[in-house]
């Protein structure tokens, strides 16, 4: 059998057939080594033997979950309302001649804001009671007629008209007092308006008239604004889906606690309870207002302050917990990366319940002590091989142990060697930095 050069000479000529069978040579060539390649490759991933190639692990980070309560909130955008805002006005006209506060002044009901001018109402006052003991004067002394008209009358001395008359003036009299009294009790009233009180416990605004002006009562901004702070209520809302629960709680009677956060929810402003709802849902956003009820001691709730309420509807008791961080979501629902005994992962779907704060419930496909993924999940995959590391927050609480075994024996030596290095014979790492400095006399 003859074999054709592989590198013919120049010029030589190589039949058709033979440049056939040529490029099938290497075509089968080219199918063998890669053959070889892919073997070798599938068998270096899959090899355990020593020195084979292994792909490192995953580095990530894994919590145990856990079974714990988890606490279901209805939360919403809310404003702080005051129970009572008050604008006080004068009831009386006259020229302003005192103010008795501060300007955001705390001030207790019955305080005496403002002062007007009471010398006009103190003259009327005199002038309805003069009024009123003429007249009754006059009603005695008709009174004292009527006495003697009767005896006459029974004596047949004087006419019966003449007595009926004198019994119409009576009670004409009794008539005219009475109005003087109206007037008399009208004159006090005014003479009362004119110190103005305030109407709730509460603190003032700014003095919107000073002292001198000639204020009346058609006046329409008045002459300050009190704002009651203890208690103070917030206005917030829900989705109308969320109302049913909520209902039934205050049909039950259930005193629902609501605690409100700053705008960036990093600050809790207070705590208080729900009181009632709106008889509607707006149209417009499908909601529904809520009020609740807070002590405000501490005066934290501000009036038309912007908040974040969040209702605690329930609490879910025993349930299995893991950080909201460890969810995942894909074609087929949420899952987790579960970490097997053998430092793999397994991809584990599972049914999610309510979340609060860092934290997940799961209402089916997890259980508590099962260990899941929460960092470093994006290089994962079905049977990926994993390097747990704990989380940051159970190094912080391991921070103590790692201080004292800083504080251990050898560490204190090697601290006090450079002091105590001539004196004591310290460990071979004191000798070794030694070394250089003796180096000739070992020699010699």
């Amino acid at each position: 059998m003859k074999f054709l050069p592989l590198n013919p000479a120049p010029g030589e000529r190589i039949p058709a057939v033979a440049w056939v069978r040529r490029r099938w040579l290497w075509l089968l060539a080219a199918a063998i080594l890669g053959i070889l390649v892919y073997a070798y490759f599938s068998r270096s991933g899959k090899s355990t033997a020593p020195g084979a190639a292994v792909t490192p692990p995953v580095a990530v980070t894994t919590v145990a979950a856990k079974k714990g309560d988890i606490a279901i909130y209805l939360s919403g955008l809310g404003t702080v309302t005051p129970i009572a805002t008050v604008t006080i006005h004068t009831r009386v006209n006259g020229e302003l001649m005192k103010v008795g506060y501060k300007e955001g002044q705390i001030v207790p009901k019955g305080y005496l804001l403002a002062v007007i001018d009471p010398r006009p109402y103190e003259a009327a006052l005199l002038q309805a009671q003069g009024q009123l003991a003429r007249d009754q004067a006059l009603l005695e002394n008709a009174r004292l007629d009527v006495k003697r008209y009767r005896t006459l009358i029974e004596q047949d001395s004087i006419a019966k008209q003449i007595y009926d008359t004198q019994k119409s003036l009576v009670h004409q009299d009794e008539g005219i007092v009475k109005l003087d009294q109206g007037n008399l009790d009208s004159a006090k009233v005014n003479v009362i308006y004119t110190h103005i009180t305030a109407p709730v416990s509460g603190r003032i605004g700014l003095r919107l008239v000073d002292p001198g002006n000639i204020v009346q009562t058609t006046d329409t901004t008045g002459i300050a604004v009190i704002t009651q702070l203890e208690p103070m209520t917030v206005i917030f809302t829900i989705a109308e889906d969320s109302l049913p629960p909520v209902l039934d709680k205050l049909q039950a009677g259930a005193r629902l606690p609501v605690d409100v956060y700053n705008r960036e929810q990093s600050k809790k402003l207070a705590t208080g309870v729900l009181l009632t709802m709106d008889n509607q849902v707006n149209v417009t956003s499908g909601t529904v207002q809520l009020k609740a009820e807070f002590p405000n001691k501490d005066h934290g709730l501000f009036p038309n302050q912007f908040v974040n309420a969040r209702l605690l509807l329930n609490t879910l008791q025993g349930a299995t917990l893991v950080p909201t961080a460890a969810i995942q979501t894909g074609p087929t629902g949420a899952f987790v990366y579960l970490v097997n005994a053998n430092q793999t992962v397994a991809v584990r779907q599972v049914s999610l319940g309510p979340s609060e704060g860092d934290n997940t419930a799961i209402d089916k496909g997890l259980s508590p002590g099962e260990r899941v993924v929460v960092e470093g999940m994006e290089q994962l995959r079905e049977g990926s091989r994993v390097q747990e590391t704990a989380p940051a927050t159970d190094k912080s609480q391991k921070a103590p142990a790692n201080d004292k075994s800083q504080k251990g024996p050898a560490n204190d030596k090697s601290q006090k060697a450079p002091a105590t290095g001539n004196s004591q014979k310290g460990p071979a790492n004191d000798k070794s930095q030694k070394a250089p400095a003796t180096g000739n006399s070992q020699k010699g």
